[in-house]
């Protein structure tokens, strides 16, 4: 048994599902170099006049104030667990850390976990706790810490980072989001995140606004925020045991009657990223709840209506289709 087995041998001996020992997690150098020191003090500067979201609230949470997500200036958490129902390379065979934040900033009528981002359903933590959390999942085994709606609380976020990379954090960071993002924070981001797992929800703006509580404007800043996602990451890469490292990998979530314009989502995704950028086409939609307010959306897909949004993605050459 060779050195290098003997290292794998022993991680799995440790339920510790480590990276693959040439891999550093980027927010490591930041560390060092001390900029994500720097990157901390100015997200919370955005606290005072809250812009982390597109809707710019303009609200001062330092203060208590709040605005279209209701969520305050500290962490409310909704659970924290290994996950094993994501995509492949994300849960692997040890799981993702999977972090669910209460509160969203898209507030869909169909959302599917609408208890924790409409009710806000959780409980409220201090940075350094969310810190614990991180290195508490990386000690269970789990390949990565999957932040799930983070947008509201990134100031937050990365503090708690910080606090975990000096307990020996080293798992790559998977920033799961609606798609709904600033360029300006997602910039902020550069070299902290590893991962980018975003929705691309839908291409048409009327549909949005109607959808998710007026978001006119999704298409353009989805589309801005995933450019700029992929120019940080590009292509999604794993390790040799098919674990994502780094990259970006899109999901797409198909809705009735084509609401969610897939035959132009896929053709933007060949044109304006690769061909070779991963793609999750997600069949899973259901009415869920107040989405039968909205006759439109009031019914699950049909089959055919999920295989005509795998030859569209076919038809736009994409070559890493998931579903």
């Amino acid at each position: 048994m060779d050195s290098s087995t003997r290292r794998d041998f022993a991680a799995e001996l440790a339920g510790f599902a480590a990276p693959s020992p040439a891999f550093e997690p980027a927010y490591l150098r930041l560390e060092r170099s001390g900029e994500l020191e720097t990157r901390v003090r100015a997200l919370k500067r955005i606290y005072q006049s809250c812009e982390l979201c597109p809707r710019r609230c303009g609200i001062n949470r330092l203060k208590g104030e709040t605005g279209v997500c209701r969520s305050a200036a500290t962490v409310k958490l909704a659970s924290a667990h290994p996950h094993y129902g994501e995509e492949a390379p994300i849960s692997g065979r040890k799981g993702s850390g999977t972090v669910f934040f209460s509160h969203c900033n898209l507030l869909c009528v169909f959302c599917q976990n609408w208890t924790i981002n409409h009710r806000g359903d959780g409980s409220w933590i201090q940075d350094d706790e969310l810190g614990e959390i991180f290195v508490e999942l990386q000690k269970r085994g789990c390949h990565n810490i999957n932040l799930v709606t983070p947008t509201h609380i990134v100031p937050n976020i990365v503090a708690a980072l910080r606090y975990a990379i000096a307990r020996g954090l080293r798992v790559p960071l998977v920033y799961n989001c609606g798609g709904y993002e600033p360029v300006d924070v997602i910039r902020m981001l550069d070299g902290i995140v590893d991962i980018y797992l975003p929705d691309y929800k839908y291409m048409d703006g009327v549909v949005a606004g109607r959808l998710s509580h007026g978001a006119t404007d999704y298409p353009e800043v989805a589309a801005a925020a995933i450019v700029e996602m992929h120019r940080q990451v590009g292509e999604l890469r794993l390790d040799s045991r098919g674990i994502a490292l780094r990259g970006l990998l899109i999901r797409h979530l198909v809705l009735p009657a084509n609401l969610a314009g897939t035959d132009r989502f896929v053709a933007w995704v060949a044109e304006k990223l690769t061909r070779n950028t991963w793609v999750n086409i997600m069949p899973q939609y259901h009415p869920d709840h107040q989405a039968s307010r909205y006759p439109e959306i009031s019914r699950r897909i049909t089959g055919a209506e999920f295989e005509q949004a795998l030859q569209w993605a076919k038809d736009a050459g994409l070559r890493q289709v998931i579903s």
